[in-house]
């Protein structure tokens, strides 16, 4: 195994094999071609471990491909304040490691021709000395090693470095060295493959299939829905091509108009199993059941962040704080408490956590399209307000301890979700919003018994499904481009989004 730095960062590695180019397409091109080198002189060394070669160890020249791009001052322009991404405050020279070109191609080319028209100077592509791990190349977790051939994959081979995976500059903690390359977006490629790995662990589904835009709830009996309406999808036209389950299984729409279903469903399900209804563009939607809890909701959402979706919206059930308020009551919320405690150290508690008006104004709409209400009738189903998330699922055992912090924030509302995946959408410049409903009001007597539970359930989880559904389409309809609002960007931001 060749030796890297164990502190080797974004912005203090050499490039080799360096190419210009001024077509975002033909550098794309090139990062693949750079990309597949690496992947299959690593393969090749692996299997030279299986078959019992003693030196085989990993490459030097199994590394990541690199992109970067020299702006001057003359290339700033103040023009670019009224830009989301796709531009540089300073200059200097901007660089990023990258993985998975193939996946992430129409991303790539995105951002890089958004550099290349903007400052109308080529791009360099070369192969980074930041190696691949060997577990991000090959799956050797079914393979049947020998002590010896194990001790050697262990001493000899490259593996994820946790000194070099971390969020600083998501964060904005990280420091460039002097003189050294500025980062050009917010993962490295390693920081990207190793979120693309818990990914499939934790959902059961391979990142190939997510969608950009993503739907998170707290509760399964939303997914039978999911699935009821994908199905239905799929057999009505051909906006959507096909849904998958977890295990890959793929539901799709045969020649002779019915349903066909290809691979075989797991014996149990993953802790956060994902659906994705899918179409060419990618702009289709994934349902994910994230579960209780706020380590749960930042778990997820730190490794979906990589994938840069168009937004994320969290469908949940939520106890409501106002003794005026009535179960099945829909709750926008345009604020939140962060008392889940999981975050604090990555986003501090006195950032705010703004709105964000697109996903706002589609989930007002969706919820007026599909009730039908309007005027005082919507004004009373559907209430605008904050969002308190705490950590304890049985807060309501100390209820008269944060009895103060309700009135004093101004809470219309209680969950353990909403905050976590809301913050970390900030902080990791991803577009969100939370529609929840009331499912019970623990602080006026009406606690989630069982009886209750089924009939609010049988009446309200269609229709709180559909309202996430249609703001989607509202959301798509009228462009992503705004959707990236710059109040998710800082004043010192890499270009890519």
């Amino acid at each position: 195994m060749f030796q890297t730095s164990p502190e080797l960062i974004e912005g203090s590695i050499r490039i080799y094999d360096i190419h210009k180019y001024t077509n975002a397409s033909a550098a794309v091109q090139k990062i693949k071609e750079l990309y597949n080198e690496s992947s299959t002189i690593i393969s090749h060394a692996y299997d030279k471990l299986k078959q019992g070669d003693k030196s085989a160890a990993s490459p030097k020249g199994g590394c990541y491909p690199y992109v970067g791009i020299y702006i001057s001052s003359a290339d700033i322009k103040l023009s670019d304040a009224a830009l989301s991404y796709g531009f540089v405050d300073a200059p200097g020279f901007y660089g990023t490691t990258l993985t998975h070109p193939e996946f992430f191609s129409a991303y790539y080319e995105e951002q890089i021709s958004l550099l290349l028209e903007r400052y109308k100077k080529p791009v360099i592509v070369g192969r980074s000395e930041w190696p691949i791990p060997l577990a991000f190349v090959v799956d050797f977790s079914n393979t049947s090693l020998n002590e010896s051939q194990i001790d050697q994959l262990r001493l000899n081979f490259e593996h994820p470095n946790l000194t070099r995976l971390n969020d600083h500059i998501v964060n904005h903690t990280y420091k460039p060295l002097a003189n050294s390359p500025r980062p050009l977006a917010l993962f490295s490629g390693e920081r990207v493959d190793f979120s693309l790995h818990r990914l499939h662990h934790y959902t059961g589904t391979s990142p190939e299939h997510f969608q950009n835009f993503i739907l998170l709830t707290n509760y399964q009996r939303y997914l039978g829905e999911f699935i009821h309406f994908a199905e239905q999808k799929l057999l009505e036209g051909d906006e959507y091509t096909s849904l998958v389950t977890p295990g890959d299984v793929i539901t799709n729409k045969s020649d002779s108009n019915t349903l066909q279903r290809l691979g075989e469903h797991p014996l149990h399900l993953p802790q956060m199993p994902a659906y994705h209804l899918k179409r060419p563009d990618g702009n289709g939607i994934t349902f994910i059941n994230i579960g209780v809890g706020p380590t749960n909701a930042k778990n997820i959402t730190d490794h979906l962040a990589v994938l840069r979706p168009h937004c994320w919206i969290t469908l949940g059930h939520c106890a409501a704080l106002r003794r005026n308020q009535n179960l099945g009551d829909y709750i926008l919320a345009h604020g939140y408490v962060r008392d889940d405690g999981v975050l604090d150290e990555d986003l501090p508690l006195w950032v705010p956590v703004p709105p964000i008006a697109e996903v706002q104004i589609a989930l007002q709409d969706a919820v007026l399209a599909v009730t039908g209400q309007q005027g005082m009738d919507a004004k009373l189903r559907l209430r605008t307000g904050t969002i308190y998330t705490t950590d304890n699922r049985n807060w309501e055992l100390r209820s008269d301890e944060i009895y103060e912090k309700f009135n004093q924030s101004r809470a219309v509302a209680l969950d353990m979700e909403s905050a976590t995946i809301a913050a970390n959408g900030l902080r990791f410049r991803v577009p969100y919003g939370t529609l929840l409903c009331v499912s019970d009001k623990p602080i006026h007597g009406e606690i989630k018994l069982r009886g209750m539970a089924n009939n609010f359930y049988r009446e309200r989880v269609q229709q709180h499904l559909i309202i996430g559904l249609e703001a989607i389409r509202i959301i798509r309809e009228r462009g992503v481009t705004s959707l990236h609002s710059r109040k998710l960007r800082g004043f010192d931001e890499p270009a890519f989004r």
